[in-house]
């Protein structure tokens, strides 16, 4: 769904244009810290149990687990489970 008119979206582009290319990341990067932010928060909610690694995983899961298939997101959640009991161990 879109209704914004196109003119005005014609004038927030040009707004965010006229920042610099390091002001556009940070407002990128401060984007994906909010995003991942409430994920975490969700999560948490669903199962205040969850140990860090069930939420690196959910947290993978909800951002990038559709762009795989199964067998590599099985793997890609092995590894993360892996390095956190990595973690675990040393400390």
């Amino acid at each position: 769904m879109n209704d914004t008119p196109p003119e005005v979206e014609e004038q927030y582009r040009a707004m965010l244009m006229q920042r610099t290319g390091e002001e556009r990341l940070i407002m990128g990067c401060a984007m994906r810290d909010t995003a991942r932010t409430l994920v975490e928060a969700s999560l948490r909610e669903q199962n205040p149990l969850a140990t860090e690694a069930e939420i690196r995983k959910g947290v993978f899961l909800r951002f990038y687990g559709h762009e795989f298939d199964a067998p590599t997101r099985d793997k890609i959640l092995a590894a993360i489970e892996h390095a956190a009991s990595q973690r675990n161990n040393a400390s």
